[in-house]
């Protein structure tokens, strides 16, 4: 292959993030793969923790998001040399996200022109030279085919490449030989409908790779200037981005604050602009004083993201994967639920999927969201549709809170650990002012009254009050009742209640996740990487929890266990100035509000926590992230001669038989020592820091006297290309097909005398077609869920 210059700064980059990965691998991570223009020259694709892109200082060498690097030939085993081949932007952030992003640190460490481009709401895509005449094509963090994926995002994107270049009358090749002279990456996004639908459409002649910038292959990010990536984009026949140049930092601010008001550009629905702009002063050592990270003169991006409606146009696309899921009567997310136009499109979505079940058979797989949005919002301005939401919104003013006059406000969490209160009650506390206090930092004998006693005091000075605890049981709330019962005006409980209205299975891997990747950043429960302990605690509060009642708070914020906390924080956010009548904070103060609580660090941790003894499990089982009421109940409840099926589920519902934590088990310890390479694989799995997401169908469910279970057909990962797919990949593929057929869930038992085991000699059955064995089938009931060591 043939050689350019080499750069030593680049190579020590690479070099230095080969021995971050070493010394710390949950920071930065590496996957290697076979360039397809050229299979025997191996790509490294380097990611770094998305969370500590935050830190200051950065604990990496560079803030790079998409870095693609190979070995240069002929380098020493003990002196390797590397060769940056791809490069994409560096991490940029929205307005005060961190403190060089202030609208007051811009405008003192940046200089005009600053140039908005449209946020293309896709996926981005990488073409870069391999070598003079072999082009290289990436998703942002992957190379070439996906196994378990038809096509992969890189395949979709060098497809959309060919054909531009043909349209433009160019080859591959001469692509090659001038990205290989310049040094130049490619960036554009893939907006393909037909492969993958996002939030906002995209017309045919909009359809294909969106050219937004041109980065240098250098350690330094260094970008060309929009006229150049523009009339790159017509020569070469890529789509130009839509972009605005504006002469100051006022100019961007009254502009951007203008668009976010009307929620359109140039009449159409958009995400945001990423602004481009150059630094005119160096970095100091702690950054203290705002100034960007990157020298005098170097490219300088920000962003300026809007919510509406991008945040309710996705709403409705989660809805009604949950309706399709898990049918009419699917347990929907209280919080998706508080605008009417979403109660609206609720109900005239179910008379869809009833009426044209064909319109949404490619739903799931992220076909046909825009076409179904877009036939509500022309059904919404009918008379039908105006009249539904008339009655939608004459019943939320019949139920509208009373007139009653309140003085002061306690913001009381109702959550279990892992949710993020305390990351919203900092962010809160950062941009109102409220008093805030935590149990987790009492350190009395008798906590719950010690906390109390705290909530007391910062009342005295302060009109709201967070008591930032988990408040999961009815005596928590019922305390701080008490507490405050006798004070004139009455104080306001607001209650930010992420309730359980989601699969326990799907809450708990959340919330473990999370409660990982903060490690020992909290006071007493820290992610426990070999025992598990945390899996352990977050299982007993699931179990625990009392749901809230209506008498237990005067207003009741349903907060989404699934967001991440710039959208939690907006929700919060929305609710309180709502509520209390408190002014809008602006953009920036959001973005310092998010600084600040990705930034907290509690007083005090415990320097040993009591770290669970490791017990091997009884066996290992994928937890199914499922509601099994709410996806069995119709299709059971319609089945053709289905009626002992029907007297057994109904028996099965009364006394709350249906399984709490269904799972699919995959071994169990009383097969060892003949299934040990099976536990084995299941052990690595487990062990894993982020082990793979799984995917499978529900076939039937079967059913004798004693026992009903479902089969589970299709397990494979479910997305392929995910850091941790190949993992999960190379399991499956491993599998016996007896044991794919003998899979299953085991949905309820007729008493106690039945043992869960004669659930898999039922499945035996009906696959063998045995009679006496009763089934009905399903359509599109899946499952999610992760392997994992299971005791109960």
């Amino acid at each position: 292959m043939a050689t350019r210059s080499f750069s030593q700064e680049d190579s020590q980059l690479i070099a230095d993030l080969h021995s971050l990965n070493k010394k710390s691998p949950k920071l930065v991570k590496f996957v290697q793969y076979a360039a397809p223009a050229l299979p025997d020259v191996a790509v490294e694709s380097w990611k770094m923790n998305e969370f500590k892109y935050y830190d200051v200082p950065s604990p990496f060498p560079t803030l790079a998001r998409g870095l693609f690097s190979t070995k240069e030939n002929g380098a020493k085993v003990d002196e390797p040399r590397y060769r940056i081949v791809a490069r994409g932007y560096d991490k940029f952030f929205n307005i005060g996200e961190v403190p060089w992003t202030t609208w007051s640190s811009l405008e003192a460490h940046t200089k005009p022109p600053y140039t908005l481009t449209l946020k293309s709401n896709g996926c981005i895509i990488f073409v870069a030279a391999l070598s003079p005449s072999k082009l290289l094509v990436t998703s942002k963090h992957s190379v070439g085919p996906v196994q378990g994926s038809p096509e992969s995002h890189a395949q979709a994107g060098e497809r959309w490449l060919h054909h531009h270049l043909k349209q433009a009358g160019k080859t591959t090749e001469q692509l090659a030989e001038t990205l290989w002279a310049k040094n130049w990456t490619v960036a554009a996004e893939l907006c393909d409908d037909g492969f993958e639908e996002h939030v906002l459409p995209y017309s045919t002649e909009k359809t294909g790779l969106h050219l937004h910038g041109i980065n240098e292959c250098s350690r330094h990010f260094r970008t060309q200037p929009t006229a150049v990536v523009e009339a790159f984009a017509r020569e070469w026949g890529f789509i130009p981005t839509p972009s605005l140049e504006l002469p100051s930092v006022q100019d961007v601010k009254t502009f951007t604050e203008e668009i976010g008001r009307n929620g359109t550009w140039n009449g159409e629905a958009l995400e945001g602009f990423v602004v481009r702009s150059t630094v005119t002063s160096s970095p100091t050592d702690r950054r203290a004083d705002g100034r960007p990270p990157y020298a005098a003169g170097s490219s300088f991006f920000f962003k300026v993201k809007f919510d509406e409606p991008y945040m309710m146009y996705r709403d409705w696309r989660e809805i009604t994967k949950a309706l399709l899921a898990r049918g009419e009567g699917a347990n929907l997310p209280k919080s998706k639920m508080a605008r009417s136009e979403t109660k609206v499109y609720v109900k005239w979505v179910k008379d869809e999927i009833k009426k044209h079940p064909e319109l949404f058979e490619g739903y799931t797989k992220g076909h046909g969201i825009i076409a179904t949005r877009e036939r509500f919002l022309r059904w919404l301005e009918t008379g039908e549709g105006e009249r539904d939401k008339e009655k939608v919104e004459s019943a939320e003013r019949v139920s509208a809170p009373s007139d009653k006059k309140f003085g002061k406000t306690i913001i009381m969490p109702v959550a279990v650990p892992g949710v993020g209160k305390t990351t919203v009650a900092v962010a809160l506390a950062e941009l109102f002012q409220f008093g805030h206090t935590q149990s987790d930092d009492v350190r009395a004998k008798k906590r719950g009254p010690a906390f109390i006693q705290n909530v007391k005091k910062l009342l005295r000075d302060h009109d709201v009050v967070i008591a930032d605890k988990n408040n999961h049981l009815h005596v928590h709330r019922q305390d701080l009742r008490n507490a405050v019962k006798g004070m004139h005006p009455p104080v306001r409980l607001l209650a930010l209640n992420w309730s359980l209205d989601q699969p326990h299975a799907e809450i708990h891997r959340i919330c473990a996740d999370r409660i990982m990747a903060r490690g020992t950043n909290h006071q007493t429960l820290h992610g426990d990487e070999q025992g598990k302990a945390h899996e352990s605690v977050l299982w007993r509060f699931l179990i625990d929890t009392e749901p809230l009642a209506d008498d237990e708070a005067d207003t009741v914020i349903e907060m989404d266990t699934r967001e991440d906390l710039e959208h939690a924080l907006s929700r919060a956010v929305d609710a309180v100035v709502r509520v209390l009548g408190l002014p809008r904070p602006d953009a920036e103060r959001v973005g310092a509000a998010l600084a600040r609580a990705r930034g907290y660090r509690p007083a005090r941790t415990d320097a040993e926590q009591q770290r669970k003894r490791h017990v091997p499990p009884r066996y290992f089982g994928m937890l199914a992230e499922i509601d099994l009421v709410s996806a069995l109940d119709a299709p059971i409840a319609s089945a053709r001669n289905g009626d002992a099926m029907r007297m057994f589920w109904d028996a099965l519902k009364a006394r709350s038989g249906v399984a709490r934590r269904p799972h699919v088990t995959i071994v169990h310890s009383k097969q060892l020592p003949e299934c040990v390479d099976l536990w084995e694989r299941c052990t690595t799995l487990y062990a894993l820091p982020a082990p793979p997401l799984f995917r499978a169908r529900l076939g039937h469910v079967v059913a004798n006297e004693r026992i009903m279970a479902a089969t589970v057909e299709d397990l494979r990962v479910d997305d392929p290309e995910a850091e941790e797919a190949q993992a999960g990949t190379a399991f499956v593929s491993q599998l016996g097909h007896a044991l794919r057929d003998s899979l299953h869930v085991t949905i309820g038992l007729r008493d106690a005398d039945v043992l869960p085991v004669e659930a898999g000699a039922l499945v035996a059955s009906f696959r063998k077609g045995a009679k006496g064995v009763q089934s009905v089938s399903l359509e599109n009931v899946f499952i999610r869920g992760r392997i994992q060591g299971l005791f109960s």
